[in-house]
């Protein structure tokens, strides 16, 4: 129940990352209070919240489609990505011929939400619209390309791929959704491949640095790993820190683990990764009732964001404590909050074997 390598478990990061921003669009009207206050909700990962001042917005005349776009963000914060879709769908309803920048971010969205439903037909589609929108853009490239994988079209996947990349040779992170999407498929060979042609980008900041990595990690070389984060961790960068604890974690090296989880606390004592890693060294050691202590005070953090993790190794803890019954109904309330989640499904069914 520790994930990959023992490694904190993170969902897809999407290439298009860069886009999901929230911000207001032009559409029939200017956004007022109500969908200026969504939008910063969204900022803080308040997506409940959000969601709420956006439904208010509609119901008191704000501009709809700005308002209907946030519904869809907010809605896919919270995993809800059916809904989502619907609301992206919503959105693009008022949109029209003159707003091609507008549709195009709006697809952007939907066809994240589709790739993890898992409806690939309908990734290609909207990937399509993308592409006739604008045919240098790498999101629809990796989607679709992420989609014709997992529907078994090996070729016209890598050449999606390969046009995605060549549209955005030095995005480190697009490789490494990519490498992603082909572990998840058990490919990890091939995915291994664009690995190794982003190492040959010259980092020039700290997150190129922290990119570096996390490349490392994946391809299992932990020593070049840690001394490429030499420089992001010597700025204190949280996500490098975090990374470095996972380093820690895969080399089974608990106390130094448990010593980076400590210090990323102490200078955010809200991190619900650094509450998940220490449970890990706790679970490590055979201590899940340490491990709950831990799980237990980064669920009492607001905001949902980052608590995924923390609920999937709740399960892991009952578990060691042989409580099943627990551990069967904890995980049926993981289903029903990440539907998506094939681990927990799995684990679902494992764990109604032994109750």
């Amino acid at each position: 129940m520790m994930g990959k390598d023992g490694k904190i478990r993170q969902a897809l990061l999407c290439a298009a990352a860069v886009m999901l921003v929230c911000t207001g669009c032009s559409g029939g009207g200017v956004p007022t209070d109500r969908t200026d206050a969504g939008y910063k909700a969204c900022e803080t990962a308040d997506y409940r919240g959000a969601e709420s001042l956006f439904q208010e917005a509609l119901s008191q005349g704000e501009d709809p489609l700005s308002a209907s776009r946030g519904i869809g963000i907010a809605l896919t914060g919270q995993a809800r990505y059916a809904d989502a879709v619907a609301a992206f769908d919503s959105a693009l309803g008022y949109t029209d011929d003159k707003m091609p920048q507008t549709v195009e971010d709006l697809l952007s969205y939907k066809i994240t939400c589709q790739y993890r439903l898992k409806d690939y037909e309908g990734c290609v589609k909207t990937g399509t619209e993308l592409t006739g929108l604008n045919d240098k853009s790498k999101v629809a490239y990796y989607y679709i390309g992420a989609a014709r994988l997992n529907m078994g079209n090996l070729d016209e996947a890598h050449a999606n791929f390969d046009y995605a990349v060549s549209l955005a040779p030095e995005d480190y992170k697009l490789y490494l959704d990519i490498y992603s999407v082909y572990e998840e498929a058990k490919l990890s060979g091939v995915g291994d491949e664009y690995l190794q042609t982003a190492l040959g980008i010259a980092p020039k900041s700290t997150e190129d640095h922290y990119n570096v990595g996390r490349i490392y990690f994946y391809l299992k070389e932990y020593d070049e790993a840690a001394d490429a984060l030499i420089v992001p961790v010597s700025e204190n960068y949280e996500p490098a820190l975090s990374l470095m604890g996972q380093i820690y974690l895969a080399k089974k090296d608990y106390d130094n683990a448990r010593a980076t989880y400590m210090q990323i606390l102490n200078q955010d004592s809200e991190s619900k990764e650094a509450y998940n890693g220490l449970a890990l060294c706790a679970l490590a050691a055979s201590d899940p009732d340490g491990a709950l202590e831990y799980i237990a005070k980064g669920l009492a953090l607001d905001k949902e964001e980052g608590k995924q993790e923390l609920y999937f190794n709740e399960i892991a803890a009952y578990e060691q404590k042989l409580d099943f019954l627990t551990a069967r109904d904890k995980c049926a309330a993981y289903v029903e909050r990440y539907p998506t989640d094939e681990d927990g499904v799995k684990e679902l069914a494992f764990l109604n074997t032994r109750v």
